[in-house]
């Protein structure tokens, strides 16, 4: 294995949306996208009082074009959209929602979680579809965590496999474009080898922790490292008593990207169709409880 080389240091920078703190590595000014990854956001940890205000309440609102999901590591959320679904979340969950032609869906955190109070953390990862499958039908996947295989590697490390394939391990996720998700788990001093397909555009964020890569550069916590193309995996060692990484790839779409909110498209027209569809109820409808 030839392990790849770190081409940008993304550090997230804190965003205050609605009163939570949501920390953003991608995109930047410098980076808009990781194709076909368009945005990464990691939210808490924070901690909410028993009976306390919901302070993770994201309302109804459409997306097209892509898909959205939800990596749980604490906490409680519950899921409703305009197909009909609804889904609960706990840590360790994951939510694959493809938007395809139109969904309209809350994000909230779980009336137990709320009454019970405790820490809420996750990530966001906007994933881009193809222009082939931009229109296709929304699918809502509720991945509970132990439907998530987990490969142990000496040395203490474990990588749950959400999407893609690792060591004959396939994905929970049924994806439309050939991508990775893993959430690796990485102890003091432990050294991981993944093979990553040579194709593939690659990005790991570190949630908490430290790490060295194959130069010998150190990294710490809410920072993304990109990858070069020049290797067909990754090599990383962890460097403080526990570290947690998300690290994803995928093939390259190379289409032209425009975005308006919480659209996703490839030309401008797409984007003010999408904008007229919504507004039409063609992305169906969400009634309150």
């Amino acid at each position: 294995m030839t392990p790849r080389s770190v081409a940008n240091i993304l550090p997230a920078h804190a965003i205050d949306m609605g009163g939570t703190t949501i920390y953003q590595p991608l995109p930047t000014q410098r980076v808009d996208q990781i194709d076909p990854f368009l945005l990464l956001h990691h939210f808490g940890p924070f901690t909410v009082e028993p009976g306390g205000r919901d302070s993770l309440d994201v309302g109804p609102h459409p997306h097209r074009g892509f898909e959205p999901v939800t990596f749980l590591y604490s906490g409680g959320l519950r899921h409703r959209d305009s197909r009909g679904n609804t889904g609960y979340l706990k840590g360790g969950d994951v939510q694959w929602m493809t938007a395809g032609r139109g969904i309209i869906h809350s994000e909230r955190a779980s009336k137990e979680f709320v009454e019970r109070g405790g820490t809420m953390e996750g990530i966001q990862l906007w994933v881009n579809l193809a222009p082939e499958h931009k229109m296709v039908q929304p699918r809502y996947q509720d991945i509970k965590a132990n439907t998530i295989p987990n490969v142990a590697f000496d040395g203490g490390a474990n990588v749950r496999v959400v999407a893609g394939e690792l060591a004959g391990n396939a994905g929970a996720a049924k994806t439309h474009g050939a991508v990775l998700a893993w959430h690796l788990e990485l102890p003091e001093n432990a050294t991981v080898e993944l093979p990553v397909p040579a194709s593939y555009n690659l990005a790991a964020y570190l949630l908490d922790g430290a790490i060295t890569s194959s130069t010998g550069f150190e990294y710490g916590p809410r920072t993304l490292l990109h990858y070069r193309n020049d290797g067909d995996g990754i090599r990383l060692t962890g460097k403080a008593p526990l570290t947690r990484i998300l690290l994803i790839g995928g093939e390259p779409i190379g289409a032209p990207v425009v975005s308006h909110g919480p659209y996703v498209m490839n030309t401008q027209t797409e984007i003010m169709e999408a904008m007229r569809d919504y507004g039409m109820g063609k992305m169906g409808f969400y009634v309150e409880e």
